[in-house]
């Protein structure tokens, strides 16, 4: 006798093991219920870091991101960090899938510590640049389903002595910016902040405004970007990398340098005058 039960093509003996998963199962009998490779639309709302900006200075790089992450249209965390240090003269900055992106910066760390204790001593920037991208490649059949994870790495480099920054594609291409670059959904505007102020010989000082205030630039015109935050106190993440190692900057210094650029702005929309600040190469 024929069975002709409407559902048998998709009944599985339950101690098949060659049988599909779950998940394969209903793909094949409600297709629509399930999101399809590259769907990103289909995807349930993940948490998503922004803007990551770096610049170089005389002597070293500063790195620093906002602290904002967002959910589909609603802001998920507020003061979420986004600058991991990675080794002593190193760090990278995650923007995309928090998940993914903050779980790949710390196995990155693990994996450089890992390289120097069974070397003897530091992987090259080059090195930690070329392990970066791998990671970055190793990712791209989730960034296909729309978890993407776009680093920006930024190291102090003893053979050149200066500052180098790397920033990478979804595909893991590895390309290095001689003066600054941004990753992140604000990315544009603060990358248009950054050339229209960054100069050669910067000071570490001058450095840190510059990022400052392009972070500030790229939260006025992009809402997933977080700007500082006074009623909270959150103010963004900044840190510094030269000859003598990886250091944050204070959270009350970047709060004064965050008021600074305000009270600017505000004074030039206020007609005050033309902003002045952060000026290049100028001390606070």
């Amino acid at each position: 006798m024929t069975d002709r039960h409407p559902l048998r093509p998709f009944i599985v003996d339950p101690f098949d093991y060659t049988a599909p998963s779950f998940s394969a199962l209903l793909r094949q009998a409600v297709p629509e219920a399930m999101p399809q490779m590259g769907d990103v639309h289909n995807l349930p709302a993940h948490v998503e870091g922004t803007t990551i900006v770096a610049t170089t200075y005389a002597g070293g790089v500063i790195i620093a991101g906002d602290r904002r992450a967002t959910a589909g249209n609603l802001i998920s965390k507020r003061d979420m960090r986004k600058i991991f240090q990675t080794d002593r003269l190193s760090a990278v900055g995650i923007s995309g899938s928090a998940g993914p992106a903050i779980e790949l910066a710390k196995i990155f760390a693990t994996e450089l510590e890992h390289y120097e204790k069974v070397e003897g001593s530091e992987l090259s920037l080059e090195g930690k640049a070329n392990k970066l991208a791998s990671m970055v490649r190793g990712n791209l059949p989730l960034a296909m389903q729309g978890l993407v994870v776009v680093p920006l790495f930024a190291g102090f480099d003893p053979r050149h002595d200066e500052g180098r920054i790397f920033d990478f594609d979804v595909a893991g291409g590895r390309y290095e910016e001689k003066r600054f670059s941004a990753t992140g959904s604000g990315s544009l505007h603060a990358r248009a902040s950054l050339k229209a102020r960054w100069e050669a010989g910067l000071t570490a000082d001058a450095a840190v405004d510059l990022a400052v205030a392009s972070l500030w630039d790229a939260a006025d015109e992009d809402s997933a970007t977080g700007g500082p935050d006074t009623i909270r106190g959150v103010y963004p993440i900044v840190a510094q990398i030269d000859a003598d190692g990886y250091v944050e900057r204070d959270e009350d210094d970047i709060a004064e340098r965050a008021r600074v650029v305000a009270e600017a702005r505000s004074s030039r929309l206020s007609g005050g005058g033309a902003e002045t600040s952060p000026r290049p190469n100028a001390n606070p």
